[in-house]
């Protein structure tokens, strides 16, 4: 196990976490210090919930390490039964706890509870907080899910969504919705929202639907395996992707696909005069595995962007991520450490990111536009508006999660490219009033280095920052022809090049040479 200050998935047990913060009549006892508690914070102050997660802590602390540790999980585990009186109980071990070799499984069994309890094995210095939760859910689906008659209706469970997952309440919603339209019904949606009854009627459906393969993929091929179901690969998050999805649930069940786009936004944009600043932005992108893989494809196929980097943390998704990445001429970057991540994107010097909050702090340092795509997520990624990845609607809320900041970036720049027009400088007031300040009296606007100062201005002259070389009226104008974003780097470049050469005042001519010389 790393430690760092940032880190993209915490330790397996964080993940047997978002399993049991999801469901109801299941608790979680893990044998851990005080320390491991700070996990708590994650679903009580980022995903806002209203109970606290139902997990109980051993609590050791140095002083216990010299006497008998087990009575402490065994008067735990008796207590939280006494307690909740759940359905069942799932037991296992922190990080900390696995090094003092204590078999909460082994005594849980001991104890005779009343209740199935569910022994969790999660190697903290192996694995991490996805695989944490896959394994979590796979233990209890295969310790309660039984063969059961199937629904008279056709029917679906919706398998893999967890607490602290990147917008799954919506994405749930959504999904109902698309099955909905088929004539599909949803047996039962697990972990998130499931009891361990629901989890023994899961055998009830005829197939699942694999939302997210970090957090369900043994539990679907378990079910799969023991109880005939299928499952779906393809996952719906954008348009053709939800298209495909579609296609494949009509495969497996028989029935006609209905595709019900009517809410679907992005046409419109697309079909829009102004769309075209959109094509060919340079991307990079990064994230868990199943939402970086469906962003490159957004980005490629739907949105036009030109992806130069891409890659996942989960190193669960390694393959199939290098094979999409290979297919873009790729090689995908596989890494848990943020700094090799904020390394290749100076590098590549994309255009905008989409990936985690850990990029969105990198964004925000080297200047580039960053959309969240992806957990790890901040309090402000949990939006009380209806916002999914999954199906039409989720694909217009990623066309403007991912529009906004690059339109943003365009006003900016709109903005300081006519910096200098009689409606756009510091002494124009507000155009809703007309152009005219308001109670104040305009204040000379500020000059920026190298910009005309008035005594030059009528002597036709502009002076430079150094004060020893001047810019000729005709070669200033010359300049500002030029693109505003490389403006600043041909007068810097023009102005070495003039004092080289001795040249105190630069005219078009000075101008034209520097550019010459530069080009070679």
């Amino acid at each position: 196990m790393k430690l760092t200050v940032w880190t993209y998935e915490g330790p397996p047990h964080v993940g047997a976490m978002r399993v049991a913060t999801g469901m109801k009549g299941l608790h979680y006892v893990l044998h851990a210090p005080q320390g491991d508690t700070y996990a708590d914070l994650l679903f009580t102050m980022i995903e806002r919930r209203d109970h606290r997660p139902p997990v109980t802590y051993t609590t050791f602390q140095a002083r216990d390490l010299g006497a008998d540790t087990a009575n402490l999980f065994k008067t735990a585990c008796q207590d939280a039964y006494d307690r909740f009186q759940p359905e069942a109980l799932i037991v296992g071990a922190s990080c900390t706890a696995e090094l003092i070799q204590d078999d909460p499984g082994g005594m849980a069994e001991t104890m005779g509870l009343p209740v199935p309890v569910i022994p969790l094995e999660l190697p903290s210095y192996q694995r991490k907080e996805n695989f944490g939760a896959d394994e979590t859910f796979f233990q209890i689906v295969k310790a309660l899910a039984k063969p059961i008659d199937r629904s008279a209706q056709i029917s679906c469970n919706l398998i893999g969504v967890t607490g602290l997952g990147f917008r799954h309440r919506d994405d749930i919603a959504e999904i109902s919705g698309l099955l909905s339209d088929m004539g599909i019904s949803v047996n039962v949606v697990a972990p998130m929202g499931s009891s361990p009854s629901d989890i023994k009627r899961l055998g009830a459906a005829h197939f699942n639907v694999l939302m997210y393969p970090e957090t369900g993929e043994m539990a679907a091929r378990w079910l799969e395996r023991e109880l005939g179901q299928p499952y779906t690969k393809i996952v719906p998050i954008g348009v053709g992707a939800t298209r495909d999805f579609i296609a494949e649930v009509a495969q497996i069940t028989g029935l006609d696909p209905v595709v019900d786009d009517s809410r679907l936004r992005l046409p419109w944009y697309s079909a829009s005069v102004d769309s075209t600043y959109l094509t060919g932005k340079r991307v990079f992108i990064f994230g868990d595995g199943t939402h970086a893989m469906a962003a490159a494809r957004i980005a490629r196929d739907e949105m036009g962007f030109e992806v130069v980097g891409m890659g996942c943390y989960n190193r669960e998704m390694a393959r199939p991520m290098r094979a999409l990445a290979k297919s873009f001429g790729l090689d995908a970057l596989i890494t848990d450490d943020y700094l090799e991540v904020e390394q290749q994107i100076e590098a590549l010097a994309p255009e905008m990111i989409l990936g985690t909050q850990m990029e969105r702090h990198i964004g925000k340092r080297l200047g580039i536009p960053c959309a969240v795509i992806s957990a790890p997520v901040h309090v402000q990624d949990f939006p009380a508006r209806y916002s999914p990845q999954m199906g039409f609607e989720g694909a217009n809320v990623i066309f403007d999660t991912w529009v906004h900041p690059l339109v943003m970036g365009l006003e900016e720049h709109l903005l300081h490219m006519f910096r200098d027009d009689f409606e756009f400088n510091d002494a124009a007031g507000a155009s809703h009033h007309g152009g005219h300040g308001v109670a104040n009296k305009p204040q000379p606007a500020s000059r920026a280095v190298g910009d005309p100062q008035p005594a030059a201005v009528e002597a036709g002259a502009v002076h430079a920052a150094d004060t020893q070389t001047i810019w000729l009226i005709e070669a200033e104008k010359e300049l500002k022809k030029i693109p505003f974003f490389v403006r600043g780097k041909a007068r810097r470049n023009t102005e070495t090049y003039a004092a080289s050469r001795g040249v105190q005042e630069i005219s078009i001519d000075t101008l034209y040479e520097a550019k010459a010389h530069y080009a070679q």
